[in-house]
């Protein structure tokens, strides 16, 4: 591998710079230079990874011009083209974006911001510090029997149904949020609250933390101002339900697969 060589992502706005292979799969662009012209005042940021790949991201103004060896490409829509670890890769750039982009100035005095390390801002007037802040929310498959409850919210752009979720609230714990999200949206208490898995939501700058819980009591009662469709479904009988690329469909699958072979 060429030392000098690193991944770009370049952004204009929300959409991803994609690079054609020679085996007509996409990726991004990895090179020596930037695969687009920047102005003189563009702000290169160094993303860290896992992997320990030199990942580097900057965003333009106005789209390049696409040809046959590159497209831009929406951040959601790269999760089918990209390899697992780029899409990864790509959402946190696209955080560390969005964070720059709206911490120009310092919410104490007003000052100019400037960069101090790779994810921190400092003011050059009083010093007040600023890193990248996460909005963490939770989701929850509720199952009673055969029966899993799915919502569809106000706010999807899609006829598909979904999990319970929200933000976590100050002075709450996860499963506490988790708890109260439930009863608020669907008028139904929960038990038996545990851990599947979390993952970033980078749009814009979200943690999703996913939990199972047992139905205990009391009859739907949806939240309409949030909420416009929900209901028990077997399943074997689902609706449409989310894309793969969200851990509200990690959720619902895996408890598809125990109840196919059978678990408790």
């Amino acid at each position: 591998m060429n030392d000098n060589k690193k991944y770009w992502f370049v952004f204009c706005k929300t959409d991803l710079l994609l690079e054609r292979q020679p085996d007509g799969s996409w990726s991004v662009p990895y090179q020596e230079t930037p695969p687009v012209a920047m102005k003189p005042w563009t702000t290169i940021h160094h993303v860290t990874t896992l992997s320990g790949e030199v990942v580097e991201t900057y965003s333009v103004d106005l789209p390049p011009t696409e040809d046959e060896t590159h497209r831009m490409c929406g951040l959601r829509a790269s999760y089918n083209d990209l390899q697992e670890e780029l899409y990864i890769a790509a959402g946190k750039c696209a955080e560390i974006l969005y964070w720059d982009s709206t911490t120009k100035f310092c919410g104490v005095c007003g000052g100019p911001m400037r960069l101090h390390t790779d994810i921190s801002k400092r003011c050059t007037c009083c010093g007040k510090e600023v890193w990248p802040q996460l909005a963490t929310a939770v989701i929850c498959l509720v199952s009673r029997g055969d029966e899993v409850l799915l919502v569809h919210a106000r706010n999807f752009k899609r006829d598909f149904f979904g999990l319970v979720a929200g933000f976590v609230e100050t002075g709450e714990t996860l499963e506490e949020a988790v708890e109260r999200e439930v009863m608020e949206e669907t008028g139904i208490r929960i038990r038996n609250i545990r851990y599947f898995a979390s993952q970033p939501w980078p749009y814009p700058c979200g943690l999703m933390v996913g939990f199972f819980a047992d139905y205990e009591s009391g009859d739907i009662h949806l939240q309409r101002s949030e909420l416009s469709k929900g209901g028990w479904y077997r399943y074997d009988a689902l609706p449409p339900i989310p894309e793969k690329l969200s851990i509200a469909r990690r959720l619902i699958d895996h408890w598809i697969d125990m109840k196919n072979h059978h678990e408790p």
